[in-house]
Protein backbone atom coordinates (compact mmCIF):
# COMPACT_ATOMS: atom_id res chain seq x y z
CA UNK A 1 0.00 0.00 0.00
CA UNK A 2 1.49 3.15 -1.07
CA UNK A 3 0.54 6.17 1.30
CA UNK A 4 2.86 8.54 -0.52
CA UNK A 5 0.81 12.17 -1.17
CA UNK A 6 2.21 13.70 -4.32
CA UNK A 7 2.00 17.35 -4.09
CA UNK A 8 1.03 19.29 -7.26
CA UNK A 9 4.61 20.24 -9.59
CA UNK A 10 3.14 23.78 -10.32
CA UNK A 11 1.96 26.09 -7.33
CA UNK A 12 -1.14 28.92 -8.34
CA UNK A 13 1.54 31.14 -8.12
CA UNK A 14 3.89 29.82 -10.71
CA UNK A 15 1.15 29.26 -12.79
CA UNK A 16 0.18 32.74 -12.71
CA UNK A 17 3.41 34.84 -12.66
CA UNK A 18 5.70 31.45 -14.59
CA UNK A 19 9.15 32.38 -14.37
CA UNK A 20 8.64 34.88 -17.81
CA UNK A 21 6.56 37.27 -16.14
CA UNK A 22 8.48 36.77 -12.44
CA UNK A 23 12.02 37.74 -14.35
CA UNK A 24 9.92 40.92 -16.10
CA UNK A 25 8.26 41.80 -12.54
CA UNK A 26 12.01 41.38 -11.07
CA UNK A 27 13.53 43.96 -13.87
CA UNK A 28 10.84 45.89 -13.12
CA UNK A 29 11.24 46.35 -9.25
CA UNK A 30 15.07 46.35 -10.45
CA UNK A 31 14.64 49.17 -12.15
CA UNK A 32 12.22 51.10 -9.81
CA UNK A 33 14.95 50.17 -6.97
CA UNK A 34 17.30 51.97 -8.53
CA UNK A 35 16.04 54.64 -9.73
CA UNK A 36 14.04 55.26 -6.61
CA UNK A 37 17.15 55.72 -4.99
CA UNK A 38 18.76 58.48 -7.53
CA UNK A 39 15.19 60.17 -6.98
CA UNK A 40 16.17 59.95 -3.06
CA UNK A 41 19.83 60.80 -3.53
CA UNK A 42 18.64 63.73 -5.71
CA UNK A 43 15.55 64.88 -4.62
CA UNK A 44 17.20 68.22 -4.10
CA UNK A 45 16.54 69.03 -8.19
CA UNK A 46 13.21 70.04 -7.39
CA UNK A 47 13.55 72.75 -5.66
CA UNK A 48 15.92 74.26 -8.47
CA UNK A 49 12.95 73.97 -10.98
CA UNK A 50 9.56 75.08 -8.77
CA UNK A 51 9.65 76.87 -5.84
CA UNK A 52 8.92 75.25 -2.97
CA UNK A 53 5.19 75.72 -2.86
CA UNK A 54 5.46 73.47 -6.00
CA UNK A 55 7.55 70.91 -4.83
CA UNK A 56 4.94 70.78 -1.97
CA UNK A 57 2.18 70.58 -4.37
CA UNK A 58 3.70 68.24 -6.46
CA UNK A 59 4.28 65.57 -3.43
CA UNK A 60 1.01 66.52 -2.76
CA UNK A 61 -1.00 65.51 -5.49
CA UNK A 62 1.23 62.63 -5.90
CA UNK A 63 -0.10 61.59 -2.52
CA UNK A 64 -4.03 62.29 -4.03
CA UNK A 65 -3.37 60.02 -6.93
CA UNK A 66 -1.62 57.00 -4.63
CA UNK A 67 -4.92 57.46 -2.20
CA UNK A 68 -7.37 57.25 -4.91
CA UNK A 69 -5.93 54.46 -6.86
CA UNK A 70 -5.72 52.29 -3.18
CA UNK A 71 -9.32 53.83 -2.80
CA UNK A 72 -10.41 52.22 -5.99
CA UNK A 73 -10.02 48.15 -4.83
CA UNK A 74 -13.46 47.57 -5.20
CA UNK A 75 -13.67 48.26 -8.50
CA UNK A 76 -10.23 47.42 -9.66
CA UNK A 77 -7.62 45.01 -7.49
CA UNK A 78 -4.70 45.91 -10.19
CA UNK A 79 -5.52 49.84 -10.00
CA UNK A 80 -5.44 49.58 -6.24
CA UNK A 81 -1.98 47.15 -6.03
CA UNK A 82 -0.32 50.16 -8.40
CA UNK A 83 -1.30 52.69 -5.73
CA UNK A 84 -0.02 50.50 -2.97
CA UNK A 85 3.59 50.09 -4.46
CA UNK A 86 3.22 53.95 -4.92
CA UNK A 87 2.63 54.27 -1.56
CA UNK A 88 5.37 51.91 -0.14
CA UNK A 89 8.06 54.03 -2.10
CA UNK A 90 6.88 56.92 -0.78
CA UNK A 91 6.80 55.33 3.06
CA UNK A 92 10.35 54.18 1.84
CA UNK A 93 11.83 57.58 1.43
CA UNK A 94 10.05 58.97 4.02
CA UNK A 95 11.88 56.79 6.08
CA UNK A 96 15.03 57.76 4.34
CA UNK A 97 14.85 60.56 5.91
CA UNK A 98 15.44 58.81 9.26
CA UNK A 99 18.80 58.41 8.13
CA UNK A 100 19.87 61.20 6.44
CA UNK A 101 18.17 63.83 8.46
CA UNK A 102 21.07 64.89 10.90
CA UNK A 103 19.73 63.75 14.32
CA UNK A 104 16.31 62.48 13.28
CA UNK A 105 16.85 59.21 15.28
CA UNK A 106 17.12 60.68 18.62
CA UNK A 107 13.50 60.68 20.31
CA UNK A 108 14.23 64.62 21.13
CA UNK A 109 14.32 65.19 17.31
CA UNK A 110 11.41 66.93 16.10
CA UNK A 111 10.84 64.64 12.79
CA UNK A 112 11.69 61.58 15.18
CA UNK A 113 7.66 60.40 16.19
CA UNK A 114 6.33 61.69 12.54
CA UNK A 115 8.66 59.72 10.56
CA UNK A 116 8.65 56.91 12.82
CA UNK A 117 4.97 56.39 11.96
CA UNK A 118 5.70 55.70 8.51
CA UNK A 119 7.01 52.19 9.37
CA UNK A 120 3.14 51.34 10.42
CA UNK A 121 2.22 53.03 7.34
CA UNK A 122 4.80 50.82 5.12
CA UNK A 123 3.76 47.58 6.52
CA UNK A 124 -0.21 48.70 5.98
CA UNK A 125 1.17 49.43 2.31
CA UNK A 126 2.67 46.19 1.92
CA UNK A 127 -0.11 44.36 3.51
CA UNK A 128 -2.87 45.94 1.81
CA UNK A 129 -0.86 45.87 -1.87
CA UNK A 130 -0.17 42.42 -1.06
CA UNK A 131 -3.98 41.47 -1.29
CA UNK A 132 -4.93 43.86 -4.03
CA UNK A 133 -1.85 42.04 -6.04
CA UNK A 134 -3.41 38.65 -5.28
CA UNK A 135 -7.34 39.26 -5.95
CA UNK A 136 -5.90 41.01 -9.10
CA UNK A 137 -4.19 37.68 -10.16
CA UNK A 138 -6.79 36.14 -9.20
CA UNK A 139 -9.43 37.85 -11.15
CA UNK A 140 -7.10 37.91 -14.19
CA UNK A 141 -6.85 33.83 -13.67
CA UNK A 142 -10.70 33.26 -13.95
CA UNK A 143 -10.84 36.04 -16.97
CA UNK A 144 -8.51 33.12 -19.03
CA UNK A 145 -10.39 30.38 -17.77
CA UNK A 146 -13.50 31.42 -18.91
Amino acid sequence: MNTRVEAPTQSPVSQIFGYTRARALEVIGTQALRYGVVLVLFMGWLYGVLTDQGVSRLIGSIELLTAALIAVRPASARLSAIGSALAIGTFLTTLSFLFTTPGALGATHPAHGFLLKDIVLLGAAIAIGTEALRASAEESESRSAA
